[in-house]
């Protein structure tokens, strides 16, 4: 489990490909390495990898074909930067909201709107079925970040952020048509998944009853 509140951002030093399959090389800062070992779960823009080798400060971690496919890290280069989070521990203070590190979809920056003190944010989901999760003030997990739903519109989004977000994480540098990892709420899913089964189930028990 994660927190949403990225502890640090790294360079890929290394990108190893394979058939539906690479390996990232990530250099990390000393203070993400104390007790770091093989098999350690760390959130790079929020998805889940696993520590499959350490050399020094450079870190490997294995992302298979489904990783490839759900996540923005394959678009990802040499020099690029992620967002990282260690897994959470019994004694973590939860300053955002838990997160899985399983990534749900990716979504498509489309509008930046700037002012002194934030920034405005809008994203598009390309599948409409999920936006029945994506709430207004309501959590979301974007690029492994807990942030707070500004606004709805269609299947579109939007967060704000404050200069410290802009400053910790690789969004202060997101531009147009960038994409960014999506994880939603799971206790929003549930609550959502719940309800429409109950009144699915109510629905059908007056249908008969009319019979």
């Amino acid at each position: 489990m994660f927190t949403g509140i990225v502890q640090a951002t790294a360079p890929i030093t290394a990108i190893e490909e394979k058939d539906h399959f690479r390996t990232h090389h990530v250099c990390l800062p000393d203070y993400l390495m104390l007790d770091l070992t093989i098999s350690a779960s760390m959130a790079h823009n929020g998805c889940c990898l696993t520590v499959t080798g350490i050399n020094d400060n450079v870190v490997s971690f294995d992302l298979m074909k489904e990783t490839l496919r759900l996540t923005n890290l394959g678009e990802l280069k040499v020099g690029d930067e992620v967002n990282l989070e260690r897994a959470a521990s019994m004694k973590t203070e939860i300053g955002g909201h838990l997160m899985s590190g399983h990534i749900i979809c990716t979504a498509t920056l489309i509008k930046i709107v700037k002012s002194e003190n934030n920034r405005q944010i809008w994203f598009f989901i390309p599948e409409k079925t999920l936006m029945k999760y994506i709430l207004y003030k309501g959590y979301i997990g974007v690029d492994g970040i807990s942030l707070t739903v500004g606004e709805v519109a269609d299947n579109c989004f939007c967060v704000y952020l404050i200069p410290e977000t802009l400053l910790r994480t690789t969004l202060g540098k997101k531009r147009l048509r960038d994409s960014v990892n999506i994880e939603i709420d799971a206790q929003t899913q549930a609550i959502v998944n719940t309800v429409e089964r109950v009144l699915t189930s109510g629905v059908c028990s007056l249908t008969q009853l009319s019979c």
